[in-house]
């Protein structure tokens, strides 16, 4: 079978990992990929925004199944593109990919279907919006309505703050058409637990939990940043908090997307706070979340694509989802500076075995692979505890080598002293 999957990140990278334990699988493309994905499948320049070069592409080379795994390639309608020249794809199509494109209407689904989350108000008038926040609680949480690459979401502690962050996005426009509406809500306290379902719009099974690290530096330090680790599965997110969010979120968010007319197939991502009032919605995401794939998949022992054919077909009722009882921990390397100015174009040095270590910004320069993005690389490890996982995934860093790295020393801290 030839398969190709759209994206070039270390999400991307493990879903290529997994996609290739299929022995089917004769042919793997990534467009456009990166340096260290090319070990893996071949890499083709095509962006994940340029849908009729992608179009084009997959029927020149008889693509028989593509994963489309970006939100951007999902918003502008990829999957509807591919589908309707014969390719069967995994991911949402452009009507279901909504509910991450726009965060104005995942809260009024919200807010309609009685699905937990925080309250919040709508603007589209920037003078409205500061108005508001005269008399707002603070904290407060602004959000952009459309994509932002995960950063259109400032949590400001002060008045000022949130004016400032009202102004940028809707005056300033630093996240161009996102900011045209924007969303102002309330500030919600607790363990945030990342959770990617697979779905059909029939079937829901959600996978091993997880735990992200968003801030640039140590003690949740720092900028926000696209994560700088993760692991699974979430110890704040026990059985019976899972059976609560199935009842009251995954289930009434599949259900809801129907309701609409929009069938979501795919796999979709449920960013929760567990509040002291129960766990509520923080966000959707239409895809796989980045960098949880990489703790996430290498737990899961049936096998990807088998799953994904399913889910396109509508028979994800007929699939065996299991996932491995160990743990995972996964370290981000970034270049020193990140997020904001970084250097690149630093060889890098892998270990041997180096089968868990996903690619995120890399390039290949004179057969060698050299930094080329903030976030370099994801290096995962697996224990049969949390505790084992964390500490092999360190001692694997120590092994990477390239100049200006940099990565969080404490990623899984907060989770191992839930545990205790």
């Amino acid at each position: 079978m030839k398969v190709m999957v759209i994206g070039g990140g270390g999400r991307e990278h493990a879903i290529v990992k997994k996609i290739k334990e299929n022995s089917v699988v004769t042919e793997l493309f990534v467009l456009p990929g990166n340096g260290g994905i090319a070990q893996d499948a071949i890499c083709v320049d095509i962006g994940v925004k340029e849908v009729e070069k992608i179009v084009a592409f997959a029927m020149e080379n008889k693509i028989e199944f593509a994963v489309v795994a970006p939100d951007d390639p999902l918003v502008l309608g990829v999957v509807d593109a591919l589908e309707a020249v014969g390719v069967p794809c995994f991911g949402p199509n452009k009507r279901a990919a909504i509910l991450e494109g726009s965060k104005v209407f995942s809260k009024d689904l919200m807010k309609k279907y009685n699905i937990p989350t925080a309250q919040y108000e709508v603007f589209g008038d920037m003078t409205k919006a500061l108005e508001y926040l005269e008399t707002a609680p603070i904290p407060t949480v602004i959000k952009a309505d459309g994509l932002a690459l995960g950063k259109g979401v400032v949590i400001a502690e002060t008045r000022d703050e949130a004016k400032d962050a009202v102004r940028s996005m809707m005056e300033d426009k630093i996240f161009g058409a996102s900011g045209d509406h924007i969303v102002i809500e309330e500030f919600l306290t607790g363990p945030e637990v990342s959770v990617l379902a697979f779905t059909d719009g029939k079937t829901m099974i959600p996978m091993v939990s997880s735990m992200d690290h968003k801030r640039a530096l140590d003690g949740d330090k720092g900028l926000n940043t696209g994560g700088m680790g993760t692991i699974a599965p979430n110890p704040y997110y026990t059985d019976e908090m899972a059976a609560e969010c199935m009842k009251t979120i995954f289930l009434p968010t599949m259900e809801a997307m129907n309701q609409e007319d929009r069938t979501f197939k795919g796999c979709l991502y449920f960013g929760l706070m567990l509040t002291p009032n129960g766990p509520k919605t923080i966000e959707y995401n239409c895809r796989f979340g980045d960098p949880e794939t990489q703790v996430v998949l290498p737990l899961l022992e049936s096998d990807l694509l088998t799953i994904m054919q399913h889910i396109a077909k509508g028979t994800l009722a007929e699939a065996e989802v299991k996932f491995s009882e160990k743990a995972a921990c996964c370290v981000i390397m970034a270049s020193e500076g990140y997020p904001r100015k970084y250097e690149t174009g630093f060889p890098i040095l892998l270990p041997e075995n180096s089968n868990q270590i996903y690619v995120a910004g890399a390039k290949t320069k004179d057969g060698i692979l050299v930094t080329g993005g903030g976030r370099v690389l994801g290096v995962t490890e697996i224990g049969d505890t949390l505790a084992e996982a964390i500490e092999k995934a360190y001692e694997t860093v120590k092994t990477v080598k390239f100049e200006n790295a940099y990565y969080r020393n404490d990623i899984g801290k907060k989770a191992l002293a839930a545990e205790v």
